[in-house]
């Protein structure tokens, strides 16, 4: 029996977790059930939607994705949490959530953003801290294999359907953006660093972009993780095999940023498989020796959601276990002067 699902949570490992969207906010719910020490870190380039919105109109970061996680590792009566998810259905805020919504009058009286979303955290009694990567107000720029590119997460995949080819390259405008202190002081610290799931191009790796965070990953002793989607994304990944995910991820950092990839090996019912066939996406292929090439260590195991509602999803208990079966696999519990340290075996 793993020893981490028994330790108190206070004394669970230091886990950084770096992504966007629903991905990231379903992992944290189960990650939340282990470690209080958890640490989650955000990109901020999503401008459509309602936080589109908010951001065009206010000039402040997105604040959707940052919500989504703060609402995953709350510790606030249910009635807030659907009160943050309420959805106004009429009017000029048609559309708009009252969380988002929220932060952003939060935002309105304080020094800055990530000081907002630190006060939004004391409001939802959060056990660690989510993080949004920047401050500045920074956009995805895509570039494809036929020379053209489009700015902004929101066209990328429209306009990637319209090229009909690969994504070669993303980048941030402005490049480069200074990277919140606060974040890169967590994945200094962290014992485990875990990048994705989610969207490949507009999710994860635009965290990597952000001075000095891949710098950062790629020094750290932690042990890293990378958690692989369950299918193929239409707009980003159409036709990727697992190592191909990996690759573009080397591409837009270094060789060797992961030491595990943690894959689902569940086989989803065929009308969930046809379903996502119709939108062109499909279950990620596993290219074992591919991947081994790269270097890194594949693990695969049962994380998909069978109550997904007809969608391919991680179940966040069955995905927070596994992270904690790797962990307890590939370190040693020690106690340091700086209190329990998980150690990443050589």
């Amino acid at each position: 029996m793993n020893q981490l699902y028994h330790t108190p949570r206070e004394q669970g490992p230091r886990i950084v977790a770096i992504g966007g969207g629903h991905g990231l906010s379903n992992m944290l719910r189960g990650l939340k059930r282990y470690t209080e020490n958890l640490s989650a870190i955000v990109t901020v380039a999503d401008d459509g939607g309602g936080s589109g919105m908010l951001r065009q109109d206010l000039g402040m970061p997105p604040p959707g994705d940052i919500r989504s996680c703060l609402q995953a590792m709350a510790n606030a009566e249910p009635i807030m949490e659907d009160l943050l998810d309420y959805r106004f259905k009429e009017g000029s805020l048609a559309g708009q959530s009252f969380g988002n919504l929220f932060l952003a009058a939060l935002n309105g009286i304080s020094p800055s953003f990530d000081q907002a979303v630190a006060r939004m955290s004391e409001v939802l009694a959060i056990n660690g801290q989510v993080l949004p990567v920047t401050n500045e107000n920074v956009n995805v720029v895509a570039e494809f294999e036929n020379g053209t590119s489009v700015m902004g997460e929101s066209k990328i995949s429209a306009f990637k359907r319209a090229q009909n080819c690969r994504i070669t390259r993303v980048y941030m405008r402005p490049e480069r953006p200074a990277p919140l202190d606060a974040a890169l002081e967590a994945i200094r610290r962290a014992d485990i660093i875990l990048l994705g799931p989610g969207s490949l191009y507009t999710s994860v790796i635009p965290n990597l972009l952000v001075d000095g965070v891949a710098e950062a990953i790629a020094s750290s002793h932690a042990l890293r993780i990378y958690i692989a989607n369950i299918m193929t994304q239409e707009g980003e990944t159409e036709g990727y095999t697992l190592s191909d995910h990996l690759k573009a991820l080397f591409a837009h950092a270094q060789e060797g940023l992961v030491d595990l990839c943690l894959a689902n090996s569940t086989e989803l019912p065929t009308q969930v498989v046809e379903r996502y066939r119709t939108e062109k996406a499909e279950p990620i292929q596993i290219d074992w020796e591919e991947i081994e090439r790269l270097g890194v260590q594949l693990t695969c195991r049962p994380l998909a959601d069978e109550n997904g509602g007809g969608r391919a999803r991680h179940d966040p208990v069955k995905l927070a276990r596994a992270i904690m079966d790797l962990i307890e696999a590939h370190c040693v519990r020690t106690w340091t002067d700086c209190g329990i340290r998980y150690i990443r075996e050589k």
